[in-house]
């Protein structure tokens, strides 16, 4: 293999690895991953490599899996040099620049939808694309206003599984939500309200959406008004709510299964 020995840190070649933090883009939809587990998961999926930077164990260790992608810039270069390009330290000896895929549209995604209304936590958006993966959940519907699952941090707590769904990211939710209702979805709206269905005691359907609210705020009653169900898990006395991944996750369970 034709490696790229590292000569010089402050390369033009090299400073997207130090600039793309976590939820920044270029007008390409760059992005950056980090460490082998998610590396390795991307190179095992359609996702456009632009170039890796590694330490020569990791080249060795995967070489076969890095054949198979024909990838053209291969920088090699020590854990120590990785890191002053970085501008931290590191625990991990591989980095990846890739290309977002194109989103799905709407009228294209799976018979079940996970669709998040202004969540703001990077590492919930990446846990909920993790658990959405595991559970057969092959579709996420993300506000623009949120951070996007390819996100730097995102992506890392999603341990790579993101790409393995398809992602729509929508402008307005009301009109969206109509959208869904239109095209046969059940919307199920995640949130403690005095009507809302215990979800033991839910009766699913072949195609359905499941909207997780704000992590502080919930998912306002204009938006409710649009749901065609309110979802509440059962908690015992003195506990309000789950943590919106942990949530996400056993309601994902509950209607699959």
């Amino acid at each position: 293999m034709n490696y790229i020995n590292i000569d010089d840190i402050n390369t033009p070649k090299l400073e997207i690895y130090h600039k793309l933090r976590d939820n920044a883009f270029t007008k390409d939809n760059s992005f950056i991953a980090d460490s082998p587990k998610v590396v390795n998961m991307l190179l095992k999926s359609d996702i456009a490599v632009k170039s890796i930077l590694a330490t020569q164990e990791y080249y060795d260790e995967f070489l076969g899996l890095i054949e198979s992608k024909n990838i053209e810039t291969l920088f090699l270069a020590t854990k120590e040099e990785m890191q002053s390009i970085v501008g931290h330290k590191i625990h991990h000896n591989c980095m990846m620049h890739g290309i977002r895929p194109d989103e799905t549209p709407l009228d294209l995604l799976g018979d079940q939808i996970l669709m998040l209304d202004a969540i703001t936590s990077t590492e919930n958006v990446g846990s909920i694309a993790r658990s959405a993966a595991a559970l057969g959940v092959d579709s996420y519907l993300l506000p623009c206003q949120s951070p996007h699952p390819y996100g730097r941090r995102a992506l890392r707590v999603s341990m790579g599984y993101v790409s393995k769904l398809k992602i729509h990211i929508y402008e307005e939710i009301s009109q969206t939500i109509k959208e869904l209702k239109k095209n046969g979805y059940r919307v199920f709206a995640a949130e403690v309200t005095p009507d809302a269905t215990l979800l033991s005691q839910v009766k699913t359907t072949k195609k359905w959406v499941l909207l997780m609210g704000h992590e502080g705020k919930g998912i306002s009653e204009e938006v409710l008004s649009l749901c065609d169900e309110v979802l509440s898990i059962e908690m015992v006395e003195g506990v309000k709510s789950f943590n919106v991944s942990v949530a996400a996750s056993i309601m994902m369970y509950r209607l699959l299964y």
